[in-house]
């Protein structure tokens, strides 16, 4: 194939990635009718029909997934190739994209950008909050941050924060109306402030752990939220038990605004770990970054 072809190509592996000629053309910077034409083009070249559209959605075809699937690598691997000549220039550039939850992103990334950044004012870099298990190949992102336990086999994954333990914990007006659980067990008889995990659509099991016995217990309540803001304000206003992160609550517990429960089977479990594709080509800039949020213990 021709080198003038390869610009078809990429428009191609966007609109599939997207699967909307209206958000490929604005990330490309171009008309929705030129990238059509662009489009059609290559199929036209090609003989085969790329795309399925209609009014409401575009698709891949057969032959437009295989394509996809062929061609999408390599101009990742072009794209980290041309990223990597920056080591040639005098300072580190680049932007660098990372998928996170909303308590590693201010509890972890947050802190360690703003020590970072300052010293390294030509990299760039973009957080996206997502509590999904993000493909961060296919999402086209540099690396994602999960708990150690949640990383694939696949990934190179490095440790960015310390053990965790999570928190049971209720207002004392809740109190007030229920008695304090004995064992999860007696989670059921409680008014719970559940999770939504975006990724399956399901509600999150409350996990627990005792002198090796593991336990997951599905709760129910009034509220189900996707926000752990949320979830803990709910706790703090006394409208149910919250399953949150240790960190975000000792303060309310000292000051007596919470009360725990069943502190002793929520045992530490592998903290934040930031996580990449093995095959990935490490710019300077990611290289820095990396090095700045390892986690080296307190």
């Amino acid at each position: 194939m021709q080198i003038e072809n390869f610009n078809n190509l990429a428009a191609f592996v966007v609109v599939a990635k997207e699967r909307s000629f209206t958000r490929a053309a604005a990330k490309l910077g171009v008309s929705q009718s030129a990238l059509s034409q662009t489009v059609k083009a290559l199929e036209a070249r090609l003989g085969l029909r790329l795309l399925t559209r209609n009014t409401r959605s575009v698709s891949p075809t057969e032959a437009g997934e295989r394509l996809l699937q062929s061609v999408a690598p390599r101009f990742e691997d072009i794209a980290q190739e041309i990223s990597a000549l920056s080591a040639l220039r005098e300072k580190p550039a680049g932007m660098i994209r990372i998928t996170a939850g909303e308590h590693p992103a201010v509890t972890i990334l947050q802190p360690a950008l703003a020590r970072f950044l300052p010293e390294y004012p030509d990299i760039h870099v973009e957080i996206v909050v997502d509590y999904g298990l993000t493909n961060i190949v296919a999402e086209g992102y540099d690396a994602g941050v999960r708990l150690g336990e949640q990383v694939a086999k696949d990934m190179i994954a490095v440790r960015i924060g310390p053990e965790m333990r999570v928190a049971i914990v209720g207002s004392p007006a809740y109190f007030q109306k229920y008695p304090r659980p004995e064992t999860p067990q007696d989670l059921t008889q409680h008014n719970c402030i559940n999770f939504r995990l975006p990724t399956y659509g399901g509600l999150f099991p409350w996990e627990f752990e005792n002198g090796g016995r593991e336990l997951k217990v599905r709760v129910e309540g009034q509220l189900v939220f996707n926000n752990m803001a949320l979830r803990l304000n709910s706790a703090l206003a006394g409208l149910g038990l919250g399953y949150v992160p240790e960190d975000e609550v000792l303060e309310h517990i000292a000051e007596g605004r919470l009360i725990r429960v069943l502190e002793d089977w929520c045992e530490p479990f592998p903290g934040y770990h930031l996580y990449y594709p093995s095959r990935r080509h490490s710019s300077p800039a990611f290289a820095l970054l990396l090095e700045a949020l390892r986690y080296r213990g307190r």
